[in-house]
């Protein structure tokens, strides 16, 4: 048996572990530090490398909230990242020392969001099955609206006549590389009127972002002679095309400017992913669903699958002893 190792991220691991993202089978672009560190000053970070004869195997993008550690507060998905050839029964006693190292240092418990299965390189369910063992509690579930573009896939009347009614409206559809005009006159002032509420990312950050990741943050308008009318901002994986952002300007919803820009994305631009993610359609931690809007991301074909969180008490890594027949 390996002998598996922890010790915290320091500043100076930044390249290995970067290095170690692009390789593993259950990782994304968010876990890159460049990506995770644009908010750094928001979170204290606790985020864990795993090591396997000193040989790093696995790591943990986390944060420090009292005494729990959360897998990221600041990131849409997380949990342990572990490399691709590393095999279950390995996953399970590098979860083990991640707990017990918690344990040693006075964290009680550990909050993990799950990657959703459509992010990952390669089937990577190997901690699920850790957590069942260590008798994870399943806190919270959103429901994710997912296209297989693989497969095939229809939209409902409703959507279609949208697409009709741009086309003869002479809507025109382009990626932009400026933020600005999407975020100030569509998104902030929509989030505002409706939520009461704030893009995730100020336009500076997602201008930082994009710079940092030009082929994984996309952003696509809509345009009215000239003018914004709708967009949407697409972080794009190596599995799928995820939109970030959706948002229109109220006045020409009857126009179908989102229905046209989604079947552009779709037919054109992400044709050649396995994926495409509309999000969630979730509020209250999971426990509301949005009926009307999941409809809309259901018109286009999509269906659901779930995002899982979970709590796991870390004293339970006992529970991972004598686990092996």
């Amino acid at each position: 048996m390996k002998n598996f190792t922890i010790r915290r991220y320091k500043t100076k691991d930044a390249e290995h572990w970067n290095a170690f993202i692009s390789a593993a089978k259950n990782a994304t672009f968010l876990f890159h530090r460049h990506f995770m560190d644009y908010h750094a000053d928001r979170f204290k970070d606790f985020s864990l490398l795993a090591f396997a004869d000193d040989k790093l195997v696995a790591i943990l993008p986390a944060n420090l909230v009292e005494n729990s550690v959360f897998s990221h507060s600041g990131l849409t998905y997380g949990g342990l990242v572990y490399a691709e050839k590393l095999r279950l029964e390995e996953v399970i006693f590098a979860f083990r020392a991640v707990l017990s190292f918690l344990n040693e240092n006075k964290i009680d418990t550990l909050q993990l969001k799950l990657l959703p299965s459509v992010y990952h390189k390669k089937p990577a369910q190997e901690l699920d099955y850790a957590l069942f063992l260590t008798e994870a509690k399943l806190i919270r579930r959103d429901t994710l609206a997912v296209i297989d573009l693989s497969k095939k896939y229809d939209y409902s009347e409703i959507r279609k006549r949208g697409i009709k009614k741009a086309v003869a409206a002479q809507l025109e559809i382009r990626e932009d590389k400026n933020f600005d005009g999407f975020w100030n006159e569509i998104l902030i002032p929509n989030l505002k009127k409706q939520h009461d509420a704030q893009p995730v990312h100020r336009l500076e950050e997602i201008k930082l972002l994009q710079q940092n990741f030009p082929k994984n943050i996309r952003q696509f308008n809509v345009y009215d002679n000239g003018k914004v009318v709708a967009g949407t901002t697409i972080f794009e994986t190596e599995t799928t095309a995820h939109a970030q952002y959706i948002s229109t300007n109220e006045n020409r919803e009857t126009v179908g400017s989102l229905d046209f820009l989604y079947d552009h994305l779709l037919k054109i631009v992400f044709k050649e992913k396995r994926y495409f993610d509309f999000g969630i359609s979730n509020e209250s931690g999971g426990k509301r669903l949005n009926s009307g809007l999941s409809y809309w991301k259901e018109s286009f074909g999509a269906s659901t699958i779930v995002h899982d969180f979970y709590e796991v008490k870390t004293e339970n890594f006992t529970l991972l002893d004598n686990i092996l027949l």
